[in-house]
This record gives C-alpha cells, structure tokens and sequence, in this order.
C-alpha cells in the first residue's frame, strides 16, 4: 500500500470512530480533569500518601476532608489548600521533606470524634500565612452555640533546634520526636491564624495545647496568632529558637505562654486574657517556665525574652472568687474529665528556668510572682542576674510575691518539710515580692484602675504606662517603643483578624 492508500484508509477509520463515538447507546459523561494519582506508601506503620483531600475516606483531589479516615494518617507530598472550608479528622503528620500550603481566609474544623489535629514533624513544613483581612481559622466542628475547650487537638509544631534532653518526645500522645542542632531551622509560618476551642484530653491531663512548638528554629515565622478557649495551655514552648510577635491567648484553660527545656527565643507583644470561671486543676498562670521537670541545671536553659505582655487576670470579673465553687467552667465546660482549680500567678518561674520580661504589664492576678525554689534553683539564677525581669508593673494583685507552688501569702519560704510542704516564715516577706521591688524600673499598684487600661488591657490617654518602657537590655531583634506593656494608646494590631466571640461565629 502506498502512502497516498494509506492515509485514505486512516480517514476512514477516524470518521468510523467518530460515528461510533456519537452513537446514542454509547453516550457518557465528561471526567473530571486529571488531578494527578495518589501515590501510597507507609511510614512507621501508618498510611501515607502524597495528597492530602478526601471525601469520606475515597482519594479526591476535590474533597474537603484533610485526612483518609484513619487516626493517624501521614502526608508526605507538597500541596496547597485553596481557600474554603475543611473538616480535619484524626492526626494529621506533615511528614519531613513535606509542605502544605494554606491560602487566606481558609477554615479547617477540627473532628470531635477523632481528636483532629494537625503535627508537623520534623523537616515538615507548613506556610500558612493569612492576612488581617483574611485569618486562616483552626476551629472546632461543632455547632455555633455549642463550641467547648477541647472540642479537637490542636496544632503542634516540632523541628530541628535544640533542646535540653537531646531529643524529645512532643507532649499530648503523638509519635513525633523533636530537637537537633540547628537552631535556625526552619518548620513554615504562622502568620494571622487563629486557633479555637482545642486541647482534647486523650487521656487524663494528657492533652495538646493551643499551639505546641517542640523544638522549633528561628527560621521559622510567627506573628499575629490568637489561641482561644484551649483546654491546656494557650501556647507551649518546648526548647527552641524561634521568635514570636503579636500573640494572643484568650480564656485559656491553664497556662497562657508555658516555657520549657531551654527556650531561647524572643517573644513581643503578647495578650492574655482570662475567663475568671476557668481555671486548671494544677493552679492557672500567665508564665509557667521551667528549664525541665526536675529543676536539673542542664543547658541550654530556658533563657526566653518576653518585651511587652499584657496579662490581663481573673479579678477583672468584680464578682471573681478564687475557688473551686466559683470556678466551675460556667458555659464553657466541657465535662469532658478536665479538672478544675484556682488561678495563681502572673509568673510563676521554676525548676532553674532563666526567663527573663521587661517592658510588661499583669493585672488582677491572686499573686504577682513566684520564684519557685522547690526543685532546681530558680532564686539563685536571680540572684546571680541570670534571671532579669525589669519594667514590669502589676496591679490589683492581692499579693505582689510568693515563694511556692500553692501558697497564697507573701511569706518567706525557707525550705520544705519530708512531705515536700513549704516552710514559711510568716514574719519576713517572701523571697519572691522582695527581689521584683529591686529589680530596675518594676512598680506594684494596688488597683487594676491605677493604670488607666480600658478593658484592662488598652492604655486610656494618660496613662503611666504609655512612656515607661527601657529597652537598654534588650537586643536589636526587639522593636523600641514607648510604652510598657502590649498596646499604645489606640493601637490597632488586634483589628480585623482577631475573634473574641468565636462562640457565636458562623464558620
């Protein structure tokens, strides 16, 4: 056959196709557009797979579900959320070597039934980076009106940096280990997120916090994160490196910004708020910071900067009561085995921890400070100055210091009795109150209304603490301003992206 017969002949066949294909019995639907196959392997046991969305449990690069339907599930690939609405079920590893991407103004829902959470793992990465017109929002799956603490997880990030014991396991029940040596690695950004009604107890007093960074590097970016209603502590620092700007913890259940195994990085421009009706069975603070569990001088140690915090306590509510009674979680219980307590300190600075605050305002706590010496030696390093709090001023406590764990008076504590029950000397001040009166530039008011704040955290026009602050010990990572504390006068760094009534949101 020539070229010429040949080619006569494959016209043929075409037309036949064609008329075959547009035959009435043979009609079909159109496919969705090729989205790329999922590809499987495993990972410690665990599925994974390189795609991210599903719809109940089936592969579909179209679904809204973050998660295969199984507890844990591992992601291994690079993706990006478009903007919508998500519903996360079971914990989610970003596994080392991926990425995921989160557009603004995207929802996830975390999954009560399946303890939803989202673990970026060491090497892992995730960009979410919002804006303030445009906050990407971790919240809880249930109804509008029914929302609780501890209604999913929480968001956990682990890295490279270092930490005091090497190489840790991150607290709450995940599989994922964090800390290394390299203290500028880098896990993503969090930047304009919001993260709501978190900290399920997957076992007793084991939950995840707000947002958990185990080990995380100076790489990475985070500013302009608000945690609200979580069922642990807002924010938890376990070693580290990494830096933090304009954080917000709201009506959190136990600590506020809890410091752990050599902390080193910085942190500016902070606000706490507590709900005077929830408090943690372990006594709630705004600072709780320890170098490790047993006060063992081991370095690195916890040497975290906080410049320009605003703790706003638990006596702001004028009918405030500092017992079990009146703390009972009022709508916001979960009575989901989480066990209530009383509200303590602003600080409370243990187990060797070297924190150091300035620039920084606390009002409406039961007890300023606590140098706590149970375990470690934590007054010592304050005395030698490796432990520096300055331009820091309360107001409305009921007493500036206390010694220990518990101890509501401002009483030297000269030791502990073979029951480990302090032994106070009730005619000295404690330890505690004595050493902040001589620290430079701290002050003690006795009311909350002495510094002028609307809301008890916006300075009102004349107020002291709006030309106080000193930034002559502080590094160049630190922006100079005027004021102590989070806010000048007007501020708007909370405007558009923040949520005080996440209860009430339709999502």
């Amino acid at each position: 056959m020539n070229k010429k017969q040949w080619m006569g002949c494959l016209g043929i066949l075409m037309l036949a196709a064609g008329m075959t294909a547009c035959s009435s019995d043979d009609v079909t639907e159109p496919s969705k557009p090729d989205t790329g196959s999922y590809v499987w392997t495993t990972d410690g046991g665990l599925k994974a797979c390189d795609h991210l969305l599903f719809a109940s449990g089936k592969e579909d690069a179209n679904g809204t579900e973050i998660g295969n339907g199984d507890q844990e599930f591992v992601f291994t690939g690079k993706q990006t959320l478009k903007k919508g609405t998500y519903l996360l079920k079971g914990w989610v590893y970003i596994a080392a070597g991926a990425e995921l991407t989160i557009e603004p103004g995207t929802v996830i829902k975390g999954d009560k039934q399946t303890k939803a959470s989202l673990i970026v793992e060491r090497g892992g990465k995730l960009i979410a980076k919002g804006s303030a017109t445009a906050p990407i929002v971790f919240t809880s799956a249930q109804p509008k009106g029914s929302r609780k603490p501890g209604d999913w997880g929480g968001l956990i990030l682990c890295g490279k940096a270092q930490n005091n014991q090497t190489e840790m396991q991150i607290e709450g029940g995940p599989r994922t280990k964090h800390g290394g040596n390299d203290n500028a690695d880098n896990s993503g950004v969090l930047s304009y997120v919001r993260i709501e009604f978190c900290g399920f107890p997957f076992e007793k007093d084991k939950e995840i916090n707000g947002l958990t960074l185990g080990s995380v590097g100076s790489g990475t970016q985070i500013d302009h994160v608000q945690v609200s209603y979580s069922n642990d502590d807002s924010f938890e620092w376990f070693g580290g490196a990494v830096n933090c700007k304009y954080l917000v913890a709201y009506r959190g259940w136990d600590d506020d910004f809890d410091t752990d195994n050599g902390f080193s990085g910085n942190v500016q421009f902070g606000l706490v708020v507590r709900d005077s009706r929830l408090a943690d069975t372990s006594q709630s603070n705004g600072f709780e910071s320890d170098n490790c569990a047993d006060g063992s001088l081991v370095s690195p140690y916890t040497t975290a900067t906080f410049s320009n915090i605003t703790f706003v306590g638990p006596k702001l509510d004028p009918n405030f009561q500092n017992t079990t009674d009146y703390i009972n979680g009022g709508n916001m219980n979960p009575n989901n085995g989480s066990a209530l307590g009383k509200f303590q300190s602003a600080m409370q600075i243990r187990r060797s921890s070297r924190l150091n605050c300035f620039n920084t305002v606390a009002v409406g706590f039961p007890i300023g400070l606590i140098l706590d010496n149970q375990k470690g030696d934590t007054q010592g390093a304050a005395k030698a100055g490796n432990l520096k709090l300055q331009n820091v001023w309360f107001a409305g406590m009921d007493v500036a210091g206390s010694d220990a764990n518990k101890v509501y008076e401002d009483v030297l504590v000269t030791g502990y009795d073979a029951s480990s029950k302090p032994v106070t000397d009730a005619t000295k001040k404690s330890f505690s109150s004595t050493w902040f009166l001589a620290q430079t530039g701290n002050k003690v008011y006795p009311a909350i209304t002495d510094l002028l704040l609307t809301n008890g955290y916006m300075p009102a026009a004349g107020s002291p603490v709006l030309n106080a602050a000193s930034f002559a010990n502080l590094g160049s990572w630190f922006q100079k301003v005027s004021y102590i504390g989070a806010f000048n006068s007007g501020d708007s760094w909370l405007n558009g992206w923040t949520n005080f009534d996440p209860q009430q949101t339709d999502y």
